[in-house]
């Protein structure tokens, strides 16, 4: 058993009790759930309001919690790195499908890869940290824009400089627009070799603690081994994969 500090168990039993009652307690109700006397109770209760973790209710002599234990949690979470916390997910996500798995995060009117995982067995493909692609025709680049505002998807779309890559990529804002809202619907957007021929790619978005969007990954290969088969298990991955690197950087639904 690893060994504790008594007053320090004490005041974090304390902090926890207080946590379900929004309205606070009284001190014997504080007392009671503890299971530690008043007066024991009362000199814990006196340091909390002395560091501000918790406060008194005059009128009602109640005894609640403050935003002081948030602040503290937000300072962790904004100081987060997304490639750290995403890193060993990417690495599970590779495992379980072979494939190359992407990071990237939004600069300006275009997406910047930062993480990159590839199976021993992958064909080398030509990204690279650092690289930057238009958002208009990579997968993740039309994640992040299907969760942005319509004036937003014009706004990059009329910055970009739009080329036909491929026989495949969407060159009309029309279209884009219409794939955006496919996109919205399945949770997902794919790179029908709209970027490069031969190569398959599917694309999410990965959510911070405040709900935004802070970054996106993908999975993508060969369309000989990607095949059309596996678009439906394999994006039912990535987005569980993104899901919980979503939660850990502190993303609630």
């Amino acid at each position: 058993m690893q060994e504790t500090v008594q007053s320090v168990d004490r005041t974090l039993t304390i902090l926890e009790v207080l946590s379900d009652y929004e309205d606070g307690l009284g001190i014997t109700e504080i007392s009671q759930k503890v299971e530690l006397h008043k007066s024991t109770v009362h000199r814990l209760l006196n340091t909390l309001i002395y560091k501000g973790y918790i406060k008194q209710d005059k009128n009602t002599n109640r005894y609640g919690l403050t935003l002081k234990l948030f602040e503290l949690g937000n300072k962790k979470v904004e100081k987060m790195d997304i490639v750290s916390v995403a890193q060993p997910y990417l690495k599970e996500l590779v495992e379980k499908t072979n494939e190359v798995v992407h990071l990237v995060v939004r600069e300006g009117m275009e997406v910047m890869y930062v993480s990159k995982v590839e199976p021993q067995k992958s064909m080398k493909m030509y990204t690279r940290i650092g690289m930057r692609k238009p958002m208009y025709c990579t997968a993740m680049g039309k994640a992040m824009l299907s969760q942005m505002s319509e004036e937003e998807v014009e706004e990059i779309w009329n910055a970009s400089d739009i080329k036909k890559l491929t026989e495949n990529t969407i060159v009309e804002i029309d279209k884009l627009k219409d794939s955006l809202e496919e996109i919205r619907k399945k949770g997902y957007a794919m790179d029908e070799q709209e970027v490069e021929m031969g190569i398959r790619c599917l694309g999410t978005v990965i959510r911070d603690y405040k709900g935004e969007v802070c970054g996106a990954i993908s999975l993508s290969s060969s369309i000989i081994t990607f095949t059309e088969e596996k678009i439906e298990c394999f994006s039912k991955l990535m987005l569980e994969y993104a899901n919980k690197i979503s939660r850990e950087l502190g993303y609630r639904v």
